[in-house]
């Protein structure tokens, strides 16, 4: 029995209806005791490494990365893919994204937006709308709508480790990943698909190919639900957790004629180093703002990324652009230019056969770069890239020369991860703080660092240690700061208290908690 623990508008309604719902149902009730089963192996396999045992290229799949094989062909619409934009599933920001002049939009239900109910659900109608063409928002004496020729839509949905608690299925909240593609499939596909397009993903926050097999069955079994042809889906894997760095070569092979390629998610991946090899000192990590794309180790992921696709037919895609334009200061809005366009530069010489931005006014310099790389050319899939190889060595090498934690970056994590958080508990999952777009994962990193620093006794550059009374006084003083930045009134009207707590709970407990959106969501929807 499946049912729904939270209000429904009329629009609402025909995204819920008992044919999707149905629908959604029969999927989690196939694939959910699979899904906890690879969620009990990530904490099986977390045990391990915390015992000693350092992540490793699988012996039992050597085959496949020796093999030669490729996977399909993308269909005409995901061949370019230079630009990417991305941001969550608001209605003008869904409009705004699709008419930017990027070749690809995502939207997204996962890190860029605050999990809602009423999120959620708008987000669908606004996807059903956007799909038919007909999305269009009047707002503060404008209108928006849809140009000619918008991006390709492309639909993140929420990692296998969320649910949606305001659906039940049997008294328990349903899979977020599979309520998410689930609704949105059902509804948009075959229309899709009849007009020229498809049903295409990106899929977050995987650690083995195992859990890629597993979305690969849910698009089976969709699919012949539907009566649509096997291979109608298409799916880019976030790579943004250093196990999937090791079993890049399993999961474009797991999804087979699905795969659209990888996409080098690095503030995820950031993250995902600090959280696995968490009880090891010799992998602490200096201040986020030094641990750059040049660094040993995001250097070689991104150069196994590129070669694993090339070599297998499929888009190897860069990561992010966090800054954001500044139409107001000319000169912040130059060093952030300037920043982009070199991030860029870098991405297109090493391969990368497109890129992400976070926001509209960074499309045109991130297309004038992988137009001058690309040329007439779709991408750089038929380059080759085997001079050096990648060993598990340079994945694991975190060594930043002459990095330092300091007083300056701890205060910038507590400030940065307070902000975000105070914004998504106001239902905002894209919060703009000091030119960055952050979202969930530049979150994590903030106080991920800040756990790993005190678990491991960091020295600043000064010499004091990083310990909880150290990081409770800073947090007091920031939030001061913040206090008197914002008034009085809008300090009381907001989330800053729940903020603080939820971000020292997932900084300073002794036991690290996998998701910081996972208590997070519980005090987004009343601690259900």
């Amino acid at each position: 029995m499946i049912e729904i623990d939270g209000p429904v508008g009329p629009r609402s309604e025909e995204i819920l209806t008992p044919e999707a719902l149905a629908f959604v149902e029969s999927l989690h009730r196939a694939f959910n005791p699979t899904r906890q089963a690879r969620l009990a192996e990530r904490g099986a396999r977390q045990a391990r490494i915390d015992a000693g045992e350092l992540p490793d290229f699988l012996a039992e799949t050597e085959g496949v990365r020796a093999g030669n094989w490729h996977v399909a062909p993308a269909p005409a619409d995901l061949q370019d893919r230079r630009v990417e934009i991305t941001g969550p599933v608001d209605r003008k920001m869904i409009i705004n994204a699709l008419n930017s002049g990027a070749k690809v939009f995502m939207a997204d239900f996962e890190d860029a937006n605050s999990p809602t109910w009423e999120n959620v659900l708008e987000g669908q109608v606004n996807l059903l709308d956007a799909v038919r063409g007909t999305i269009r928002l009047e707002q503060g004496g404008k209108v928006y709508e849809l140009v000619e020729d918008p991006a390709t839509l492309m639909v993140r949905p929420r990692g296998w480790h969320l649910p949606e608690r305001h659906v039940l299925v049997d008294g328990e909240p349903i899979s977020a990943s599979i309520f998410d593609f689930g609704l949105y499939f059902f509804h948009n596909a075959r229309y899709l698909l009849d007009n020229g397009s498809g049903p295409y993903f990106y899929l977050p926050k995987l650690e083995s190919h195992l859990e890629a097999r597993l979305w690969n069955e849910v698009f089976l079994a969709a699919q012949e639900a539907l009566d649509l042809p096997t291979g109608s889906i298409k799916a880019t894997v976030l790579i943004e957790t250093i196990l999937a760095a090791f079993e890049m070569d399993e999961i474009l092979n797991e999804l087979k004629e699905h795969s659209a390629g990888l996409n080098a998610g690095r503030w995820d991946y950031i993250f995902s180093v600090i959280k696995k090899l968490r009880k090891h000192p010799e992998f602490l990590l200096p201040d986020r703002a030094l641990v750059t794309m040049n660094v040993h180790f995001m250097r070689s992921y991104t150069r196994l990324l590129i070669r694993t696709c090339h070599r297998r037919g499929a888009h190897a895609m860069g990561g992010m652009a966090a800054f954001i334009p500044s139409r107001r200061d000319p000169q912040v809005n130059e060093r952030a230019m300037a920043k982009v366009r070199e991030d860029k530069e870098l991405e297109a010489f090493n391969g990368h056969d497109g890129t992400w931005v976070a926001h509209p006014d960074l499309v045109p310099v991130a297309m004038e770069v992988f137009d001058a790389r690309l040329g007439d050319h779709p991408n750089q899939i038929g380059t080759q890239h085997d001079d050096v190889p990648v060993v598990a060595e340079d994945l694991l090498t975190t060594h930043v020369e002459g990095g330092a934690v300091t007083e300056g970056g701890l205060r910038l994590n507590v400030n940065v991860g307070i902000r975000y958080l105070e914004a998504w508990l106001g239902g905002n999952g894209a919060a703009a703080i000091f030119n960055l777009m952050e979202d969930a994962a530049t979150a994590e990193i903030s106080r991920s660092q800040i756990w790993q620093w005190i678990r491991h006794g960091a020295a600043l550059d000064d010499d004091r240690i990083v310990t909880h009374d150290l990081v409770h006084a800073i947090t007091d003083e920031e939030l001061a700061s913040i206090r008197d930045e914002v008034g009085d009134d809008a300090y009381q009207a907001g989330h800053w208290h729940e903020a603080r707590r939820i971000f020292e709970q997932v900084a300073l407990a002794d036991d690290f908690e996998e998701f910081l959106t996972i208590p997070a969501y519980a005090a987004l929807t009343g601690g259900e």
